[in-house]
C-alpha cells in the first residue's frame, strides 16, 4: 500500500507536459520505491497515455493564460485541499502556475518543494506591470523551496538578480532530458531540403518570422519545404490564429502538418529543425531533433544557444528578424549534403554528451534523496 512517506506529487499545467516530458522520471521514481501522483488537467488525446503510466492522476483544471485572481485563488485552494489529503513526501512543480500556487499550497502543509523553471514565458518577454506581479508571486512561492531547477544559465541568473530565488538553491538541469534510445540517430532524407518547426503555434515562438522567411525563400524560387507541426493554441495570448495558418498554406509558403503524439516520423523526414523563438528554457524540439541527428536553426536567445553550436551543429540567427532567419535557411539549403550530414552528427554528439535523460532523472533522485529516504 502506498504511504505518505513514498508519495511524490508532480504538478503541471497539462497532462501533455507530463506524458511527453516526465514519463522517464515517473518510471524511475516508481522503480526507486516512490509513489508518483500526477496533478494536471485532462487534455484531449492524452488520457490513454496517462493511464498507461499506471499512476494516480488527479485532474486539476488550470487557466494557463492570464492572471485571473478568482480562478488562481481557486487553484490555490484546490492544490491545498489535495495536498492536505495526500500529505506527500515532496511536491515537484513544472510550469508557471503549479510552481507558484502549488508551491505556496505545499509550503502551507510543510511539504518540501522542488520546482522546475522550464522557461520564463510571455510575461518575462513582454515585461510591464504583469512582470512585477509575477515576480512577486515567484519570490513568495520559491522562498522556502528545497531546490529550484533551471534549464539555462540566463534564466537562473535572472531569478538570482531579481532575488526571486536564493543562489544556493538554484541549480541547472539539461532540460527535461532526452531518451537517446527512443530518439535514435537517423540519416538525413533525400529530396528537397525540408525545414520543420515543432511546437505550439505562438507568436513568441517566432512562427510569424518563420512564415515571412518562408515567403522570402519562395520569392527566390528555392526548392525547399517549410513545415509546421503542432497545435494552434488559440487560448494563448500570443497564439497564431487558424486564419493566419490557412493563409500561409493557401499562399503555398507553409505546409501545416497538424498535431502528432509521436514527432519522430516527422523529424526523420526533415533536413533541419527550426525554432526562431524569442526565449526558451531548453527547447525539447531541438533536443529531440538533435538526438535524431538533425541540424538545428534557431534564434540566438537563452535556451536555444545552449543547444545549437553555430556553424557546427546548426545555425543561430537574430531574434525577431525574419531576414536573418531567411539568410540562415538559404545558407543551409545551399550546403552540400555532406556538410548538412556533418552538422546532424554534431547535433547527436552534443545531445549524447550533455542532454541525456539519465542526467535529469539522476538530479531529481539526488534532490529527493537529500530530503528523506523513501519509506523512512
Amino acid at each position: 500500500m502506498p504511504t505518505a512517506a513514498r508519495r511524490v506529487v508532480l504538478a503541471a499545467n497539462s497532462s501533455w507536459n507530463i506524458v511527453n516530458f516526465r514519463t522517464g522520471l515517473i518510471r524511475r521514481l516508481k522503480s526507486e520505491g516512490y509513489e508518483p501522483i500526477v496533478l494536471a488537467p485532462s487534455d484531449a488525446g492524452t488520457e490513454a497515455r496517462m493511464r498507461h503510466l499506471d499512476v494516480e492522476w488527479i485532474t486539476v483544471n488550470i487557466e494557463r493564460s492570464g492572471l485571473n485572481p478568482f480562478s488562481d485563488f481557486a487553484l490555490l485552494l484546490k492544490y491545498r485541499k489535495i495536498l492536505r489529503r495526500l500529505r506527500p513526501f515532496a511536491f515537484l512543480g513544472f510550469t508557471i502556475k503549479p510552481n507558484i500556487y502549488g508551491s505556496i499550497a505545499a509550503h502551507a502543509q510543510a511539504i518540501p518543494v522542488i520546482a522546475n523553471i522550464s522557461g520564463l514565458g510571455t510575461v518575462f518577454i513582454r515585461r510591464g506591470l504583469l512582470l512585477a506581479l509575477v515576480s512577486g508571486l515567484y519570490r513568495f512561492a520559491l522562498r522556502r523551496a528545497a531546490v529550484v531547477f533551471f534549464q539555462n544559465p540566463d534564466d537562473r541568473a535572472l531569478f538570482i538578480v531579481r532575488r526571486l530565488v536564493q543562489p544556493e538553491k538554484a541549480r541547472l538541469l539539461p532540460g527535461s532530458g532526452v531518451d537517446l534510445h527512443h530518439f535514435s540517430l537517423v540519416p538525413l532524407p533525400k529530396g528537397p531540403v525540408t525545414f520543420l518547426f515543432i511546437g505550439r503555434l505562438l507568436g513568441d515562438k517566432g512562427v510569424r518570422e518563420l512564415a515571412e522567411a518562408a515567403r522570402s525563400l519562395s520569392r527566390q524560387h528555392l526548392q525547399v519545404r517549410v513545415q509546421l507541426l503542432g497545435p494552434i493554441d488559440e487560448g494563448n495570448r500570443t497564439s497564431i490564429t487558424r486564419a493566419e495558418v490557412e493563409r500561409w498554406v493557401g499562399d503555398g509558403v507553409i505546409e501545416y502538418l497538424g498535431e502528432a503524439d509521436d514527432v519522430r516520423p516527422f523529424i526523420e523526414m526533415a533536413s533541419a529543425v527550426v525554432l526562431p523563438s524569442y526565449r526558451e528554457g531548453l527547447p525539447r524540439s531541438l533536443l529531440e531533433a538533435g538526438a535524431m541527428g538533425r541540424p538545428l536553426i534557431a534564434a540566438d536567445v537563452p535556451g536555444c544557444r545552449e543547444v545549437v553550436d553555430d556553424g557546427v551543429s546548426g545555425m543561430l540567427c537574430a531574434v525577431r528578424d525574419s531576414a536573418s532567419l531567411a539568410q540562415s535557411m538559404t545558407k543551409f539549403a545551399g550546403l552540400p549534403r555532406e556538410a548538412r550530414s556533418a552538422m546532424g552528427f554534431a547535433s547527436r554528439r552534443k545531445i549524447e554528451a550533455k542532454f541525456s535523460e539519465d542526467v535529469v532523472i539522476g538530479a531529481y533522485l539526488n534532490a529527493l534523496g537529500k530530503l528523506r529516504a523513501p519509506g523512512s
